[in-house]
Formats: C-alpha cells, sequence, structure tokens
C-alpha cells in the first residue's frame, strides 16, 4: 500500500483516510462484500494510530458505505452505491426544509399546478379571462411607444420618472396627493408586500387582518418571521389592537375596496375609523387597493386620501384592469420609507421591465386606460350577472352568497361544512378548480371564492352543474353520517 495521509495537509488524518476509503468503494477497487482489513493492520501501513482508524470506519458506517458482521470483521455494505449516489449530491430536502421561505399549502401547489392545463375549468382564478384582455390594443399601442437606449436599460431605483408623474396625476382622482419621489414602482402587489415584510418589519413582528384573509394564501410576511393575528373591525377595534399590540412593531394589512376573498367594501365611515384607530395607536396601515377600479359602483375615497402624518402605505396596480403579466404596481409612502423598500428592490430585481412601464406610462396618458377599464366594468357584468342566475335557480338550497359589487368574485357559503380537502379533490378529479375557503382561513369549511372573471360562460355554466351535484352528495353523505 503506498498511500498515506499527509501530515501537513489542511485534512485531518481522519478526514483523509475516510476520502481514501470512499474512493477505493467508488472506483471498485472495494467492491461489496469485500472485507476491509483488520484496524490494526491499517492502522500500521497508514503510520496512524488505531483510533484514527476506527473513527474513520465508524464514519464511513454512519454513512452506510461500511457495515460491521459480528465476529466476522468489516466489510463494505450491500446498499453503499445508493449510499455513494446520496453522499455526492446535495441534500437538497434539507436545504428545502431549513430554508427561511414558506412552502405554500398543498391545495394551492395545486391550483398553481392545475391553472396551466386548458381542459380544466377555472372557478376560482384571481385572473382576467384571455378575451378579457386588450391584446389587440396592447399590440398597436407599442407602435405609439418610442424607445430610446436609456429606457431600455436598466429603471432608476424608483422606476420610471415619466410614469411616475403620470401617476401622481391619476392618483390626484382617488383623492390622493403625492409626488414621483413618493411612489416606488414594483412587480406587482405581491412584491410591494414582499418588499415591506423585508425592509420596514423586525422579526416577530406581528401583521394585522381581517379572518379571511388573502394574506394566508401567501406568504410574504409568514416567510420573514411575522406573526399574523386576525381582528374584527368593530368598536372594541382600538383596545384589541393595544393589547396584542403591547410594544412590538406592528402593520395593519387591510383590502377596503372588493376585499379578496370575500368582495366586502368599507364604507367611508368605517375606513375613517380604522384610519383613526390605527394612527392613535401608531401602526401603519397597507392599503391594497388594486380592485377597485372594477366596482360597478362609483368607489369611495381611499384610506390614504385622510391620511395627514404618512401613516398610510398605498398599493395600487394594473395587474387586475389591464394584464398580470405586465407586473406593474406602485407603492406610495413616506419619502425615506419608499427609499429603503427601493433599495430592497434593486438589491433583489435590479428594477421592473422597462418596456413594461414605458406601455402602462402609455395607456394612463391617453385615453386608452380609462376606456378599457370601463369595456371592463360591463363586461364583468355581465359575468357575474349570468352566475348570479344560475345560482338563483340552483344553488338557493345548498348555500347562500351576497350579490358581486364588482371585481372578479363571489363568496359562496354553503350551508353544510363540505368545503374540506377531499371535496377539492372530487371537483379536480372532474377537472374542476376550486379556490376553497381554507385556503384563506384554516377552519373554514363552508366557503369557496367563486371567480367569474376567466373561465367562458360556457365554462361557467358547466363548471356550476359538477359543483352543484358534487355538493350534493357530499351534503347528503354529511347527513346520512351524523344519524
Amino acid at each position: 500500500m503506498d498511500w498515506k495521509p499527509e501530515r501537513n495537509s489542511h485534512l485531518t488524518l481522519q478526514e483523509q483516510i475516510v476520502n481514501w476509503m470512499r474512493s477505493r468503494i467508488e472506483r471498485g477497487d472495494w467492491t461489496v462484500g469485500t472485507k476491509i482489513p483488520p484496524q490494526r493492520k491499517l492502522a500500521s501501513q497508514l503510520k496512524v494510530n488505531r483510533s484514527t482508524v476506527q473513527q474513520a470506519i465508524e464514519e464511513l458506517k454512519a454513512d452506510g458505505l461500511l457495515e460491521s458482521k459480528v465476529g466476522s470483521g468489516v466489510y463494505v455494505a450491500n446498499h453503499s452505491w445508493n449510499a455513494l449516489l446520496n453522499k455526492s449530491q446535495p441534500n437538497w430536502k434539507q436545504h428545502i426544509e431549513s430554508s427561511i421561505h414558506k412552502p405554500n399549502i398543498h391545495t394551492i401547489q395545486l391550483i398553481n399546478e392545475y391553472e396551466q392545463y386548458d381542459d380544466v375549468i377555472r372557478l376560482g382564478t384571481g385572473e382576467l379571462s384571455p378575451e378579457l384582455l386588450p391584446t389587440k390594443e396592447l399590440k398597436q399601442s407599442l407602435q405609439s411607444i418610442s424607445l430610446d437606449a436609456k429606457v431600455i436599460g436598466y429603471s432608476s431605483p424608483l422606476g420610471n420618472e415619466r410614469l411616475r408623474k403620470i401617476l401622481c396625476e391619476y392618483l390626484q382622482k382617488r383623492g390622493i396627493y403625492t409626488f414621483p419621489e413618493n411612489i416606488l414602482i414594483v412587480s406587482g402587489a405581491l412584491q410591494a408586500l414582499q418588499l415591506i415584510a423585508l425592509g420596514l418589519l423586525e422579526e416577530g413582528s406581528i401583521v394585522f387582518h381581517e379572518d379571511p384573509s388573502y394574506l394566508t394564501s401567501v406568504h410574504p410576511f409568514q416567510s420573514a418571521g411575522m406573526q399574523m393575528i386576525s381582528v374584527q373591525r368593530n368598536q372594541h377595534l382600538q383596545e384589541t389592537l393595544q393589547s396584542l399590540k403591547k410594544k412590538r412593531q406592528s402593520i395593519f394589512y387591510c383590502i377596503p375596496s372588493l376585499h379578496n376573498p370575500t368582495g366586502i367594501n368599507f364604507s367611508v365611515e368605517e375606513k375613517k375609523q380604522l384610519y383613526e384607530v390605527c394612527n392613535a395607536l401608531q401602526i401603519p396601515i397597507v392599503e391594497d387597493d388594486v380592485y377597485h377600479e372594477l366596482l360597478f359602483d362609483s368607489p369611495t375615497p381611499p384610506i390614504k386620501s385622510f391620511d395627514s402624518s404618512g401613516q398610510v402605505l398605498y398599493i395600487g396596480s394594473v395587474s387586475k384592469t389591464l394584464s398580470p403579466g405586465l407586473r406593474i404596481g406602485w407603492v406610495v409612502g413616506p419619502t425615506q420609507v419608499i427609499q429603503r423598500l427601493a433599495d430592497i428592490k434593486m438589491q433583489t430585481d435590479y428594477g421592473s421591465s422597462s418596456f413594461s412601464q414605458e406601455i402602462v406610462a402609455h395607456w394612463l396618458s391617453t385615453e386608452l386606460y380609462k376606456n378599457h377599464v370601463s369595456w371592463l366594468r360591463h363586461q364583468l357584468k355581465e359575468r357575474v350577472a349570468f352566475v348570479e342566475k344560475i345560482l338563483e335557480e340552483e344553488f338557493k338550497d345548498i348555500a347562500s352568497w351576497n350579490k358581486s359589487a364588482g371585481g372578479f368574485y363571489i363568496w359562496l357559503r354553503f350551508h353544510q361544512p363540505i368545503v374540506n380537502k377531499a371535496f377539492f379533490l372530487k371537483l379536480l378529479n372532474e377537472k374542476v378548480l376550486i379556490n376553497p375557503g381554507y385556503i384563506y382561513a384554516a377552519n373554514d369549511l363552508h366557503h369557496i371564492r367563486l371567480s367569474y372573471a376567466y373561465a367562458s360562460f360556457d365554462e361557467l355554466a358547466k363548471g356550476l352543474e359538477i359543483l352543484r351535484k358534487i355538493s350534493k352528495v357530499s351534503m347528503n353523505r354529511g347527513i346520512e353520517g351524523s344519524e
């Protein structure tokens, strides 16, 4: 035996012996069943202490490469090749399980997967149907956009300056008076929430929200180590927040216009009450206002329009109106907050798409956007009327709901708690995809978020027929089981 461990190596003697023995197994010098020389003999040949050899062998046994046979000795294990294969690759499972970001629950993973299949009827999707997207007009508008080298390079930290100036005029119509330096362009509202979680809150901070909540179906705050607490907006709100907050950092997340998933709208008085309570307790408000343009009636002023102290971070987007693929949204807030969020954004994606920002600037600065949104509301009204007619005729005996005030959704409540994972999978087996209530509130087995914005009229009719059939079967089984 010519090989000997090096005394001046950066590796310990034991590490060198382990690597040498592993390499002999990998090369096939020591095949499965080969008996390893006795420890005393190896120690003598390698010029090391017997205890060093013993520790090396114990490590290889723990790795599954060697095995002891009582009264016989140490041998190359039968499953050594599998052990070598696993050892030669990173332990990605361990990396994944110990990572910071929390995984989606399995139901949401299935929703994300099956939304890509054309033969699935999507009854829960928070997205516009392709036929409601202004594809032709977007193509035509590209001819009207002038691009120079600076425009198509990396965006500035805050985003396209022209777009931010246009947004100042656009936001004035909502009663929000701001400046370009107080606006950050983001890649949709979800990125805005991620930046807030990473850039403004310490680990263990509290995120107050209503129950059910969109936040339960995504994990921007949970993955950053925030504590999610649902509260009721009632006359005791201030006392509730004060008792739960104590001295910890906290924010209040809300969707006052066409709340996701329930579709509820705050009145002006409710918005003012929430602002006053949070202002008194110095709890910042994150106002997610991405749906307000889809209200069938005129929207009420946003909470941000009452804000005189920089208490409210306002989030807007064109993902729900113009195109989710453009990935353009915005955050309005105090200068130091916007600069902080911009710095975090530059560390993660170096700015939103310059092309998308130019397209949105063009649409907002012309009549294109206004005309499209007006047409879109009319289309959504027709769709919801179609769905509500079917619900009135076919679902009144098994479920209840409130008439939709706009947007994409009806928050459908079944009389019995049938909306569990098995119910979701039964529908999926029939190629009908729903968003069950338990992804928005863990114990909600009554609701589904029913979307009328994506599926075609024929698909809506067929999907609702299948939904009713499986709901009736589930309810009958529930009655039989209780008898």
